[in-house]
């Protein structure tokens, strides 16, 4: 079968999937803007295409998004008009939709099957608007109509795919009637042979040398310390929670870009301006516990897991991250924010222990009573790996059961 992937940020969700398709003798072409030369990677033969110059046009502030989409659909478009006049005809199409490049595709093959990636329906009610009312938008009125707008990606894509998948109940749920119907929910995959309890680990981390399982680690975890994943929340429980736990080392992990919600002000971080707002509050031998580790490879951060003594997990009500079940893969005891993607896998008390997203000074508990109980602490990390091995291990659970769905989208039974 010949199998078709578009994702602006190849292998993005498909870094499993598609790898193993090829070896099980799908012919398997790859489009992207990742790549400026055609590539092979794993089997998989990855095609460059690239977004035109264009001049800046007046257009809607609340069509901006979709004029975005429709410049990458086009750019897409092209490029598969060219593929298509050399003989190339997929059987099946697997697209990632969110930044609107298969839009057209279904123009250039009409006959071909399309998955689609469905990763999140765009809701304006509470929680999903305004569910930080220190981020509430400025406009309340209106600003539900713009959210509504960046809905017609998805809507232009629910009558070309034939059937989605998501990798959470969350997730899939945003979406409206019929289409959630034709949505399967199933994982990417953890990995858990390589995300597993290690209790020889060591990590080495500038100005607090080599850290193992004997030391009092707690970490925060984010792809780009911002709202969205509850920094302003984490940071201002520091001052206390350095205080009660005077001997712990405090790893937080995770850029200065925005990967979702509002942009801080002109020339500013997120990151540095909650440093800012607490630093104050916290003494310089205490600040000195405080390590700031940015984005680091993935050993690294799996060392990092597999050291944490606590591991603390925040999210607005909105895709669920990786991050949170690899270090449940790894054993780690979890204290997260109680919302309700959170709570798909965490249960409190028994996978975990949730508090109230806002709740500092409840977060600070959890964490302390965690950090005096080692008996709950083992008893939690080794519930919250047999959930995630059971449910979302990468080999067992996921891969057989995203093969089974391409089979049966290609087959037309999906």
């Amino acid at each position: 079968m010949k199998i078709l992937f578009i994702h602006q940020n190849f292998p993005g969700q498909y870094k499993h999937l598609a790898p193993l398709l090829a070896q099980q003798g799908h012919h398997c072409v790859a489009l992207t803007l990742r790549v400026k030369e055609a590539t092979t990677w794993k089997g998989v033969r990855v095609l460059p295409y690239a977004l035109p110059k264009r001049e800046t046009q007046k257009v809607h502030p609340w069509l901006v998004d979709l004029d975005t989409k429709v410049t990458r659909a086009e750019a897409c478009y092209r490029a598969a008009v060219k593929l298509r006049e050399q003989g190339y005809t997929p059987d099946l199409i697997m697209a990632h939709p969110g930044w609107g490049e298969s839009l057209f595709l279904k123009d250039v093959w009409p006959d071909a099957r399309m998955g689609l990636y469905c990763e999140l329906y765009h809701l304006t009610g509470h929680p999903h608007l305004d569910f930080d009312p220190e981020f509430a938008s400025k406009t309340p009125e209106t600003e539900p109509l713009r959210i509504r707008l960046k809905n017609l990606n998805n809507h232009l894509h629910f009558d070309q795919g034939d059937a989605g998948i998501s990798p959470t109940r969350f997730q899939a749920d945003t979406f409206p009637h019929p289409f959630r119907d034709r949505i399967t929910v199933s994982h990417d995959g953890i990995d858990t042979i390589t995300a597993c309890p290690q209790s020889d680990v060591r990590l080495e981390v500038e100005g607090a040398g080599t850290l193992t399982r004997d030391d009092e680690v707690i970490t925060f975890v984010n792809r780009n310390l911002e709202p969205y994943r509850g920094y302003h929340i984490f940071m201002r429980a520091l001052p206390r929670l350095l205080r009660e736990r005077p001997r712990a080392r405090v790893l937080i992990v995770g850029g200065d870009e925005v990967s979702y919600g509002a942009r801080p002000p002109k020339g500013q971080t997120w990151k540095q301006i909650f440093i800012d707002e607490v630093r104050g509050r916290i003494s310089t031998p205490d600040w000195q516990r405080v390590h700031f580790l940015g984005r680091i490879p993935y050993d690294r951060f799996l060392r990092l897991l597999q050291v944490s003594r606590v591991h603390v997990y925040l999210t607005y009500p909105f895709v669920l991250s990786w991050s949170l079940m690899e270090a449940m893969s790894c054993g780690a005891a979890i204290v997260a924010g109680d919302t309700a993607p959170v709570r798909e896998v965490i249960t409190h008390d028994e996978t975990g222990r949730l508090v109230d997203f806002f709740d500092g000074d409840g977060l600070v508990k959890e964490v302390c009573k965690l950090m005096d109980d080692e008996a709950a602490r083992r008893r939690l990390g080794v519930a919250a790996r047999d959930l995630i091995r059971a449910r979302y291990d990468l080999q067992t659970i996921c891969l057989p059961r995203q093969v089974a769905w391409v089979d049966e989208v290609a087959a037309g039974e999906a």
